[in-house]
């Protein structure tokens, strides 16, 4: 599992590698949050290379979509599998995050 934090321009891209879970969810609450407090608003967060996420990884990325939205930002998924975009829909969360591809 890795985390990989690119700026590109006024957008912070995150790409995940592996699994987002329980054991690595704080990890990139806390680069996203360092993002955050330098003055990023606009982030992507990769899923291309993401095999799994558990409730704990749905969780964390409730949590930033919420801080992130209060400074003014906004937070997109991108990439993700049909099995990942299914479990978005099934948990509802489908209808809090931007989409993109």
């Amino acid at each position: 599992m890795s985390f990989k934090v690119l700026e590109k321009g006024d957008v912070t891209l995150i790409e995940i590698g592996g699994e987002l879970i329980v054991g690595n969810r704080q990890l990139l609450k806390e680069q996203v949050l360092e993002q955050l407090e330098r003055g990023g608003r606009k982030f992507i967060v990769d899923f291309s290379n993401t095999d799994y996420i558990d409730s704990s990884g749905l969780g964390v990325l409730v949590t930033l979509s919420k801080k992130i939205r209060e400074q003014g930002g906004e937070l997109s998924l991108a990439s993700l599998s049909e099995d990942l975009r299914t479990l978005f829909e099934l948990t509802k969360l489908d209808t809090l995050f931007l989409f993109s591809d």
